[in-house]
């Protein structure tokens, strides 16, 4: 919900404070006037997409899509459409696509990032189609659900665009929630505007909770028929890397401690820095490597490397740290799984600021002790149970990063421990992607039950 949820608020301000109550069964004035202005400015998506063009968020050869035009043709049968926002939405699903495309079932897959579709490319089959979710006009995703015409929608978490889902509904697609997360900071929003937020919500047939405070959160919202099924990220195979450049890595790393710093966001590459001049005193050797959330921040990161008197390697560039590289920026897409096997220590970004921290379970079930900062709301159960049973550790300052990485260099058997504790909690989590294959069953057994008649 998180950019539906922007749109809405905003335009909630231009409504009148009192608003009239709908019908039973008609939409609420704000999806209403929502839907006439996203037909309105129909005309204003060429200079939108030119915008987006220039700053890098589309494919130039892709941007048909984005009004709901496609050169791929459907395939023939039941299509399970996917939707998430982005990487981690879509990595999400990576094992459930799989059970998917056991049961003989072709998957369209949709997000709305470059990065996204890059790695869809990168780790997913070629039968799993990927397409750019349409602008949310009306027109746009009428094109869209004419052409590829799901037999059932699951909508990844959050990202639920209004007029994409009163489409689906109007055309009783099946459509699921799954993996539903509603943040603390989304939570209050949408209930100061619970007619609109229920009206989507209700056009789900189930809601798939990531928790139960989740869940409790979708109902008390208007979703219907709530489940609480825990998160499918947590079920997600380790990422993998290529064994050539691990080989070449482990070659040229050889011997230096070293510390990731996952997924980073801006405000936190200045501290992380400033963490390894701290503890260079004490490991003359070290190497931080800074993997970014957003790869195109490379260069500006080694620029704040260079001016703090530290030396600086691009992976961007194809370089390789040397023996007197400092911090090696790793701004390339879909590499963690090298970085995460290059170091048992990792720090998870996202959480020094307000962003709400980042996926941990890769890199614990890669063999990583985790270091974290007080914002993972994101992650809120998974960083509670970690942190409690001590296989990760919170850090709410610089000072108090700089001890706890430090410890984990100079501490083997406090890593290990950790280590085996973070796996510990990853395993007792685990085991949404059953309950979810389970409670999408029915609409699984009316796909092949279509599939047999199609094929008689």
């Amino acid at each position: 919900m998180r950019n539906s949820a922007v749109l809405g608020l905003k335009m909630a301000k231009l409504l009148p404070k009192s608003l009239p109550k709908s019908l039973p069964g008609s939409l609420p004035l704000t999806l209403r006037l929502y839907r006439r202005l996203a037909s309105g400015l129909v005309p204003l998506a060429p200079a939108l997409i030119r915008r987006r063009l220039k700053q890098g968020k589309e494919d130039p050869a892709r941007v048909g899509e984005r009004r709901g035009l496609s050169r791929d043709v459907r395939p023939h049968g039941p299509l399970v459409w996917i939707h998430g926002a982005s990487v981690g939405e879509v990595l999400a699903a990576a094992a459930l696509i799989e059970r998917l495309r056991d049961l003989n079932l072709r998957i369209l897959l949709t997000s709305g990032t470059v990065t996204s579709a890059a790695v869809v490319a990168k780790r997913f089959p070629p039968d799993v189609i990927h397409q750019y979710v349409p602008y949310d006009s009306p027109r746009y995703v009428a094109r869209f659900l004419d052409h590829w015409q799901p037999s059932l929608a699951l909508f990844i978490e959050s990202d639920l665009w209004p007029n994409l889902i009163l489409a689906g509904a109007t055309r009783r697609v099946p459509m699921v929630l799954i993996n539903g997360r509603m943040s603390p900071r989304s939570f209050p929003r949408w209930r100061r505007m619970q007619g609109t937020i229920s009206a989507l919500l209700s056009r789900f047939d189930i809601c798939l909770a990531q928790s139960r405070t989740d869940a409790e959160r979708f109902s008390t919202l208007g979703g219907r028929d709530v489940v609480t099924t825990g998160n499918l990220k947590l079920d997600v195979p380790a990422p993998p890397a290529d064994p050539a450049k691990l080989e070449r890595l482990m070659a040229m790393t050889r011997g230096r401690p070293i510390i990731v710093a996952a997924s980073t966001h801006p405000g936190e590459d200045e501290m992380l820095v400033a963490v390894h001049r701290s503890l260079s005193g004490f490991f003359p050797q070290l190497l931080t490597v800074i993997v970014p959330r957003h790869p195109d921040r490379g260069s500006s990161i080694a620029g704040l490397i260079t001016a703090s008197g530290l030396k600086p390697a691009l992976r961007s560039r194809e370089e390789l740290p040397t023996a007197t590289t400092d911090v090696y920026v790793a701004d390339t897409m879909g590499e963690l799984g090298l970085f995460y096997r290059l170091s048992p220590i990792v720090f998870m970004g996202g959480s020094l600021i307000r962003h709400g921290g980042q996926n941990p379970i890769e890199a614990i079930k890669l063999g990583a002790a985790i270091v974290h900062g007080p914002h993972v709301f994101n992650f809120a159960d998974v960083y509670e149970a970690l942190d409690a049973r001590g296989g990760a550790r919170q850090a709410d300052t610089q000072e108090a990063l700089v001890k706890q990485l430090g410890l984990l260099l100079a501490e083997p058997t406090v890593r290990d421990k950790m280590q085996r504790a973070g796996s510990g909690v990853v395993e007792d989590l685990g085991g949404a992607l059953n309950r979810t294959m389970a409670a999408l069953e029915p609409y699984l057994l009316q796909l092949r039950i279509e599939m047999g008649a199609a094929n008689a």
